[in-house]
């Protein structure tokens, strides 16, 4: 026997996201997934931290640069982070405060669980 609540599923429908919407967010979600990625989000939205290079990241993380410019560029074609260069090289940053908003409550979750 169905027992639907129509009145609450039509309500959770009309709240749902237009389907590219969904899709950028689940693209943001599985970028985030990757160990190395979600480590420079999470360096980059260390409260004092500011701005890390390629050089920066590499080092912090344990991978090549090669594998942190990867990682920045799938970053940056999301919107997670943004860049500046001076000279030869480009400092990196949280595109926006979201971003570090999204990590730090995940962050927290994980933390908390039992």
């Amino acid at each position: 026997m169905a027992c639907v609540d129509f009145v609450r599923v039509e309500r959770a429908r009309q709240a749902l996201p237009d389907d590219a919407t969904v899709r950028t967010l689940a693209d943001t979600l599985k970028a985030l997934g990757d160990p190395t990625r979600l480590q420079i989000v999470i360096a980059l939205a260390t409260e004092g931290v500011g701005e890390l290079c390629v050089c920066d990241l590499a080092a912090l993380v344990g991978v090549s640069e090669s594998a942190v410019s990867h990682s920045l560029r799938t970053l940056r074609h999301l919107r997670l982070v943004r860049y500046r260069k001076t000279g030869k090289i480009a400092y990196y940053a949280l595109d926006d405060v979201h971003v570090g908003r999204l990590v730090t409550e995940g962050l927290q979750h994980v933390e908390e669980a039992p």
